[in-house]
């Protein structure tokens, strides 16, 4: 799974310096237990374009990152898109998940979202369906870290459940 994040994370690197459109839709998500705050801080990284394309249609606006005037609808249709798109259960029981804001740079957007507060957990679930609105081919790789234990999956379009034990 090291070789995937590292091959996702070296696609967003070449992207960076091209203009041309990415043939592969692949997005990541990083859900991290913080012992401190009792919370899951998690952070999805999108290509902006994909992330653009799929709130316009989802939302039939025509939203822009990089343009400081969509920033409240951006943050409002993201806010929305997260709620239906990213759900989580912490040892059997559905966690509130708060979206926290975004940020974003010329060919991606992280976004940041923090869950309500859950003692030691041993099973973490997951709904990810981050894009799967735009397109049939899309990979979310996921990792969970609970602890320092670090587990990841691929889902690739339809799937998008996955579990893991701590």
């Amino acid at each position: 799974m090291k070789k995937l994040f590292f091959f996702f994370t070296v696609l967003l690197i070449f992207f960076s310096f091209t203009k041309a459109k990415h043939p592969y839709h692949v997005g990541s998500v990083e859900i991290n237990y913080n012992q401190k705050s009792k919370t899951f801080e998690i952070t999805g990284r999108f290509f902006l374009d994909d992330l653009e394309n799929g709130l316009n249609n989802k939302y039939s606006k025509s939203l822009h990152f990089n343009d400081p005037k969509f920033k409240a609808q951006l943050n409002e249709s993201l806010k929305n898109y997260s709620a239906e798109y990213f759900k989580l259960k912490g040892n059997n029981k559905f966690l509130n998940v708060n979206y926290v804001g975004y940020e974003e740079d010329h060919e991606s957007v992280n976004i940041y979202l923090e869950s309500e507060k859950i003692d030691n957990p041993k099973k973490v679930e997951a709904a990810v369906s981050f894009l799967y609105n735009l397109f049939d081919d899309q990979i979310n790789i996921v990792h969970i870290i609970v602890n320092g234990n670090r587990k990841s999956e691929k889902l690739t379009y339809p799937n998008r459940y996955l579990f893991q034990q701590f």
